[in-house]
């Protein structure tokens, strides 16, 4: 799908920080499904300008993640391009060069005030409850002057000048115009004292020169969208589309995604087992819809519908029910075989014996109640160990513990008269069945304490079904272990 012809340029540009947020990963679909859908190019750039935060091999693990999900890119620092260097702390020499144009512009200044200071100014403002900002003590230094004290090795950042009356309009793809009083902007850093740039300096650098046509980010920057726009304008550079997504709450309780309310990263859905197409359907519609309201679209289709026009600006919602109806809708499309192959892991990180299972019988049984393939060994337990439940289980509704075992005797000796070779669940319904009826026997009397005497558990496939996994000579033994410690209670 690349072309290199395009005019439409779409970065996705996180910080190696470690692990993939659900945010940041909305983020990477929706520019990659709007770089697809336009013919553009998908562009990786790592924001790595603060280093306090980098994680050894991060960018390298983000690249296998975002790959996992079929997200691949045109250009970035394992591909290369014609705009590298695709990472930020590699770029250092271009924003010092930039900045340069801006401080003999008078659009930018040093600024030499001490951190002692800047925490003084910050005090004195929240005591008198005004708006925490720099006072621009250091604005109207002589360029003579500026430069004389950097030259004597006086250590300071550099400040965007920003105007002091006026307003300022900007415009967002999702909201229109939105404009801002200048009187309310600060002149914010561009670049520490180390000469490191922030990261609002360096995004407007690398996406005018890499020839970003569509900035991508989530609605928290729109408080910064108008000093992006003035650097743009500072620098005579016309600024591309800006697309401000809307945020993502937990549906509980209605705030941020946060590590303390439980999993935001990725890689934790993945190990979990959320299948990488789920994940791709759920977050797609985080926000977004596309216009005939269609909800199960596999990656193909998004691209052919993604329209960037149809994304709110309301929040959008992390409902993890929805979540797992996508992946149990995704678990079920899978062939069997394949299905198999993607459980196997989590059967065998239980300590389960998977030589002489029939895995396919087996996960064939619990594929419509699989909702995240980390369940397989919770519901498929039984087909592995004896079961282990409370005797009372056993009793369905006002039966006595004496007529429960009875009631299993009996079935059991109705299970000794068939074949193994007529062992299914067709001819055990067949026979059983109408053993019942004949016998003027509720169903229930019978079939629940079976149920549970085959797997322990208050819901699961119907004892035919698990029997015929089983096998006749499991079946049967189970059964009579229930009835001898329904022996045993009567014996107390």
């Amino acid at each position: 799908m690349k072309n290199n012809n395009s005019p439409v340029r779409i970065r996705f540009a996180p910080s190696p920080t470690g692990f993939l947020h659900i945010g940041n990963f909305r983020v990477a679909l929706f520019d990659y499904l709007l770089a697809k859908n336009l013919g553009g190019n998908f562009i990786l750039r790592i924001e790595d300008t603060d280093q306090k935060r980098e994680v050894p091999g991060a960018t390298e693990k983000l690249i296998k993640v975002l790959k996992s999900f079929s997200l691949d890119f045109d250009e970035g620092p394992h591909l290369g391009g014609d705009f590298g260097p695709y990472i930020q702390s590699q770029r250092v020499n271009i924003y010092q060069q930039e900045v340069e144009k801006l401080l003999a512009s008078g659009k930018a200044y040093r600024c030499f005030c001490s951190e002692e200071r800047l925490a003084s100014r910050r005090a004195e403002q929240e005591a008198n409850k005004e708006a925490p900002r720099y006072d621009r003590h250091c604005r109207n230094l002589s360029a003579e002057e500026s430069k004389a004290r950097a030259e004597a090795g006086e250590a300071f950042v550099i400040r965007q000048k920003m105007p002091e009356e006026g307003s300022i309009t900007v415009f967002d793809e999702l909201r229109g115009e939105i404009t801002f009083k200048c009187a309310d902007l600060d002149d914010q850093v561009l670049i520490k004292s180390n000469g490191v740039p922030t990261y609002q300096f360096a995004n407007v650098v690398d996406d005018h020169l890499m020839k970003i046509t569509h900035v991508t980010r989530g609605d928290e920057w729109l408080s910064s969208f108008p000093k992006n726009i003035l650097l743009y304008q500072d620098f005579g550079w016309t600024p591309p589309r800006f697309i401000h997504f809307p945020l993502i709450l937990n549906k509980e309780g209605g705030g941020k995604l946060s590590k303390r309310k439980g999993d935001v990263f990725v890689e934790d859905y993945l190990a979990k087992g959320y299948l990488p197409e789920a994940l791709v359907n759920f977050c797609a519609l985080l926000g977004w819809h596309p216009a005939d309201d269609q909800e199960i679209l596999n990656l193909t289709e998004l691209i052919e519908r993604f329209d960037y026009r149809d994304i709110g600006v309301s929040p959008a919602v992390f409902d993890l029910e929805k979540l797992n109806y996508y992946n149990g809708y995704y678990i079920r499309q899978h062939d069997l075989d394949s299905l198999v192959e993607l459980c196997s892991p989590y059967l065998k990180e239980a300590g389960y014996d998977l030589k002489e299972a029939n895995l396919k019988a087996i996960i064939a049984l619990s594929r419509d109640r699989l909702k995240v393939l980390s369940e397989v060994a919770l519901l498929t337990h039984y087909f592995f160990k004896e079961p282990e439940y409370d005797i009372s289980l056993l009793i369905w509704k006002n039966l006595s513990s004496n007529q429960v075992r009875e009631n299993l005797k009996e079935l059991s000796t109705v299970l000794e008269e068939i074949l193994e070779v007529d062992w299914t669940k067709e001819n055990l319904e067949e026979i059983i069945l109408p053993y019942l009826k004949e016998k003027n026997h509720k169903n229930g009397d019978f079939l629940w304490p079976w149920r549970v005497a085959l797997t322990g558990e208050k819901a699961s496939p119907s004892p035919f079904e698990v029997a015929s996994v089983l096998g006749k000579d499991k079946s049967i033994a189970r059964v009579e272990v229930a009835i001898f410690r329904l022996d045993q209670k009567s014996l107390q």
